[in-house]
């Protein structure tokens, strides 16, 4: 195929509409030429979701071009827990980190759930074990255990009820008991603490002692160099920030929180405290506005391809095929449809 008909192919052209505006992370650019080269396998996977009746579930943080190519569901993880409940199809591949997988699988036991990454870790969810909290669970034995969704599905079938970015102050202040235990991200567990006296919430919050990498990295000093530069620049970050990052932020909240935050406003320029893929999604959806660095990129998630989607989708190894054992299921699906049940009270 001459690179004048592959650049001129519809699907070609869409992603390149959708996409030359990316320049977070490495990531982009994505010229014509680029766009031309992907269509083929974009192409390929669409076809052979029809044909599998498959759906593919997208995290933010992944690649621009497989969340625009290839997407059904794109989001952030409580969205993604919502869309893998209520699919239809028969096959889920979960682009993201194996604990998001993990949950499909959970919510959905009668399906094939597959994973394309073979780098599909998380520095936060390995950071515990199950063993680690049966002892943590002997140790604060009046405690609510709330586990953070970036947790293996063995943690969470020992925890009382798991929460999101989204979701966790709420949660929080709605459970009825008034100790808490939360893991494993210590940072969010700080910000959890700030938030619960901010809001007069009388709350003993235990924290365990882990973090994410990629938020870890945000220096506040370099955050306060930048909105002295850019004057009327908006701070967004994510909760897994520190709280001294939190204590400069405009606003705090989950990837679709910020995402709304972006649709909502309008301001010379936006720092976004998070992983780079929000941005780039941010840039495809929002191609006026404008973002400013720093941007740290999580190599579990960028190691997602589209040709590794592709492949699980034409032959899967045993390795992508995620599967929850029956008992870990049972106790880890209570608790997330605890979850699901604090997150729906009424305020």
């Amino acid at each position: 195929m001459s690179t004048a008909t592959a650049t001129g192919s519809p699907t070609a052209e869409r992603l390149y509409e959708k996409l030359r505006n990316v320049a977070a992370g490495t990531s982009g650019p994505y010229s014509r030429e680029r766009c031309a080269e992907l269509a083929p396998v974009v192409d390929d996977i669409n076809r052979l979701k029809r044909e599998r009746n498959a759906v593919i579930l997208v995290h933010y943080y992944v690649h621009p071009e497989i969340t625009v190519g290839v997407g059904d569901f794109v989001g952030d993880s409580y969205k993604l827990a919502k869309d893998a409940k209520s699919t239809t199809a028969d096959l889920i591949v979960f682009v993201a980190v194996r604990f998001m997988a993990e949950t499909a699988k959970c919510l959905n036991p009668e399906k094939t759930v597959l994973i394309p990454s073979k780098l599909n870790g998380c520095s936060l969810a390995d950071a515990i074990s199950a063993e680690r909290v049966r002892q943590l669970r002997q140790q604060f034995p009046q405690h609510t255990f709330v586990c953070y969704i970036n947790t293996s599905a063995a943690v969470k079938a020992l925890c009382d009820v798991c929460v999101t970015s989204s979701n966790v102050y709420d949660i929080v202040q709605r459970i009825e008991n008034d100790r808490i235990y939360f893991l494993p991200d210590k940072l969010m567990g700080e910000n959890v603490q700030d938030e619960m006296k901010r809001r007069g919430v009388r709350k003993d919050v235990q924290i365990f002692d882990a973090t994410c990498y990629v938020h870890q990295q945000y220096d506040p000093e370099r955050v306060q160099r930048l909105k002295a530069k850019h004057p009327g620049l908006k701070v967004l970050s994510h909760p897994e920030c520190s709280p001294e990052i939190i204590a400069h932020a405009d606003h705090v909240a989950s990837t679709k929180g910020m995402m709304q935050y972006l649709r909502d406003t309008d301001a010379p320029a936006y720092l976004l405290l998070t992983e780079c893929g929000l941005a780039g999604r941010a840039q495809v959806e929002m191609p006026g506005k404008t973002f400013i660095g720093p941007c740290v990129e999580c190599r579990y998630m960028k190691s997602n391809s589209l040709q590794d989607v592709r492949r699980v989708l034409r032959a899967p190894e045993a390795d992508d095929i995620v599967e929850v054992a029956p008992d870990v299921r049972q106790g880890a699906l209570r608790c997330i449809n605890a979850m699901f049940r604090y997150a729906e009270m009424a305020g």
